[in-house]
């Protein structure tokens, strides 16, 4: 990607820490309360989660990266010539494609504008800044994803583990979604409760997928 095309960017941790944490958070508490109610051994439980928390962390981390890369194809506010020409190989129309090729010059300036009214910042693309958004978004799909995990590690009676792993999601869920207002500037209590309702659903999926399976 030439490093003079611009698109919206992660700003920095924030950004990286309202992706990657609650991802993290949802994933190993639903992995973890469907595995733990399944025939299978401790040390198998621990491998696939733990398989499961440190994939899903680089799989966060590529898909950060390639965000902040953005994609040359959806960067182009009019129609390029590679573009014309397929339209003219489908047999398209001179006014036709002329139209398109407005829509599209119409459909950049709203954008433009658009980010100028709701003052979002475009930037240029800079490799370090991708590569350490992804390490970041990473790190903190880690840590979101410890802490449903933490209850098995500590307590290998995994009824009991589960119940104090879906009190900590909670929890930090709740805490999260406190932040998230504060760094946003919106109202907490809708955030909470929708974060929660998210939480709950999550929670719900596994169990009723654990009850199909036993």
């Amino acid at each position: 990607m030439s490093k003079e095309q611009k698109a919206i960017r992660s700003s920095g941790w924030k950004t990286d820490f309202l992706i990657g944490f609650p991802e993290g958070l949802l994933l190993l508490l639903f992995t973890t309360f469907l595995s733990q109610g399944l025939p299978i051994t401790v040390q198998l439980f621990y491998t696939i989660n733990t398989c499961i928390w440190v994939a899903g962390s680089l799989l966060v981390m590529i898909t950060a990266f390639q965000a902040s890369r953005g994609d040359t194809q959806h960067d182009e506010s009019t129609l390029s010539p590679e573009e014309r020409e397929k339209l003219e190989k489908l047999n398209i129309s001179e006014p036709i494609i002329r139209n398109i090729a407005d829509e599209m010059q119409k459909d950049a300036q709203q954008w433009e504008q658009t980010l100028r009214d709701e003052h979002v910042e475009e930037r240029h693309f800079s490799f370090a800044t991708a590569l350490r958004s992804g390490l970041l978004t990473g790190i903190f799909f880690l840590i979101g994803g410890l802490l449903p995990f933490i209850s098995y590690l500590r307590n290998e009676n995994f009824a009991m583990a589960a119940s104090g792993s879906v009190m900590i999601t909670f929890l930090a869920m709740t805490v999260f979604s406190f932040i998230k207002s504060r760094l946003t500037s919106q109202s907490p209590i809708p955030i909470i409760l929708r974060n929660l309702a998210y939480t709950g659903a999550v929670w719900l999926g596994a169990y009723v997928m654990l009850t199909i399976f036993r």
